[in-house]
């Protein structure tokens, strides 16, 4: 993402013109949620500022998905009409990304989103079981950190 500043939790209703997610889109996430958790997950609405130019410094008020599993927090970005920007993270300092800037489908982005956010917890777990770098996959170097 070009800059993520501040997560409002709490919808406000969007008053640029980016519109916010459909029930339909909203479906959508929650239905690949539970796919890949087995489980239903609150999901947030709220606000994110970005800016959406890297020319520019102007912040954009974007409808933002969050929701948390596993230790681990998420946003799904709506910054126009079919573009999604995304992000995990685990604290203020530990923000990953998934080295796409955007995309243009909402089910592309999220998949990919939960994909990196595994892919990364695994790679976390052979670390700490004592797995050397020759156990990992050669072509993979984990998650973007941003």
């Amino acid at each position: 993402m070009v800059g993520v500043l501040m997560v409002c939790l709490g919808h406000k209703h969007n008053m640029n013109s980016i519109t916010d997610f459909t029930d339909t889109e909203q479906k959508l996430t929650s239905t690949l949620l539970l796919k890949r958790y087995g489980k239903l997950l609150p999901i947030q609405l709220a606000d994110c500022e970005l800016q959406l130019s890297a020319n520019s410094e102007e912040l954009t008020s974007c409808p933002t998905q969050y929701w948390t599993e596993r230790g681990a927090q998420f946003v799904v970005c709506k910054v126009g009409e079919n573009r999604y920007r995304c992000q995990f993270f685990y604290s203020d300092a530990e923000h990953y990304g998934t080295g796409h800037d955007e995309y243009s489908s909402l089910e592309e982005c999220v998949l990919t989103l939960l994909q990196v956010q595994a892919d990364h917890e695994q790679q976390l777990s052979n670390i700490s079981s004592g797995a050397t770098a020759s156990n990992l996959i050669e072509e993979y170097h984990g998650p973007l950190v941003i």
